[in-house]
């Protein structure tokens, strides 16, 4: 299985923006809050041809879409794009990387789970697992090169952050029956990371090594060490964009609960410029009016730090009025925009754009 296709059978994807605050020449309308962008995720196609990327990114403007998260570097592309009017945005896999240097050469770098497998050799779920450990300073300092990297390009508007978390400790449930998993408790083999750095570093903290807990998957502290862990590395990065002057924004899971409860992601306490939660209601066996909530629980939280556009995954939808309503829901409960994921067509850019008027 690549990692195409688990990405539509797994909860991932990714996400992005821009920076939003308001000019002292702006109205007093126009403060109230940032303006409505629309945002699609893709890879882009190397094959294309000049006119069709200049057709299709035009029609994307015209339809709302006013960023990309481009998932690979491609001048061609992001040009061609921001020519049409459109953002462009690196989206990168960040603590999630199959490397090879690093697989080969820096081994001890990987997230090591509770029953002792670490993801260099022993992959959870998918082969293509491979999760770095955010304690490691040479996590933080690989992230920063390949960040730095993309941040120096004068074609690249953003930088987009995806797999910015632990493992999944719990699948979403729709998964449950494909992977022949029952997740109604954290299993070991899922439980990240309990490396050396990770072990040794808390103990300095609370004085316990976390392998002598009884049930350290009910550990407030522990989990509160883990989120730090990754707050750390992303909010150095924001650091570094902010540096640069260009945004920062991550894919996330759909709501601060569910973020923290099965990926140990704590996004309302990083530093961005935007959040797109992925709110793919069907994976989690939700009704399309979720989506609404699941924004809603998102602005509660972060109290105004940062604007929200809504990751729609576009499969779940059934039909077309669904896909219009799953817009309006994340709209009318205060998204900023949404940001797709799927096949983005003219069937779908008209419904976004019906949505607006």
């Amino acid at each position: 299985m690549n990692k195409r296709d688990f990405i539509k059978s797994s909860v991932l994807a990714g996400m992005g923006m821009t920076v939003l605050g308001a000019s002292a020449s702006e109205s007093n309308a126009e403060k109230k809050g940032p303006k409505i962008k629309h945002w699609v995720w893709e890879n882009p196609n190397r094959n294309a041809s000049v006119e069709e990327l200049k057709e299709k990114y035009e029609m994307f403007y015209a339809s709302g879409v006013r960023g990309m998260f481009f998932e690979a570097d491609s001048e061609h592309h992001f040009r061609i794009a921001k020519k049409a009017g459109l953002e462009t945005h690196r989206w990168i896999w960040t603590m999630n990387r199959g490397d090879k240097q690093l697989l080969e050469n820096q081994p001890e770098i990987y997230a090591v789970s509770r029953n002792g497998k670490s993801c260099a050799t022993d992959p959870p779920y998918v082969g293509y697992y491979r999760w770095l450990c955010p304690t490691k300073p040479e996590t933080k300092e690989f992230l920063t090169q390949q960040s730095k990297a993309i941040l120096e390009k004068d074609y690249v508007d953003g930088l987009h952050l995806d797999y910015v978390r632990y493992c999944d400790v719990i699948l979403p449930v729709n998964l449950w029956d494909k992977y022949g998993i029952d997740q109604t408790k954290e299993l070991p083999e899922y439980d990240f990371c309990y490396c050396n750095s990770c072990r040794s570093k808390y103990k300095e903290q609370y004085g316990t090594d976390p392998l002598d807990m009884e049930f350290p998957d009910q550990s407030p502290s522990w989990r509160k060490f883990r989120y730090e862990q990754v707050n750390n590395i992303v909010n150095h990065l924001a650091q570094l964009a902010h540096s640069h002057k260009k945004p920062i924004t991550a894919a996330v899971f759909p709501t601060p609960e569910v973020a923290r409860r099965i990926v140990r992601q704590d996004w309302t306490n990083w530093d961005l410029d935007g959040i797109c939660p992925m709110i793919y209601h069907g994976f989690y066996r939700e009704p399309v009016k979720w989506i609404g909530d699941a924004v809603e629980e998102g602005l509660h939280f972060l109290c105004g730090k940062f604007p929200i556009y809504a990751g729609l995954f576009i499969p779940d939808f059934k039909t077309d009025e669904e896909l219009e309503q799953g817009i309006r829901y994340a709209m009318d409960n205060g998204a900023s925009g949404v940001s797709l994921f799927g096949k983005v067509d003219e069937r779908v850019l008209g419904i976004l754009k019906k949505s607006q008027a």
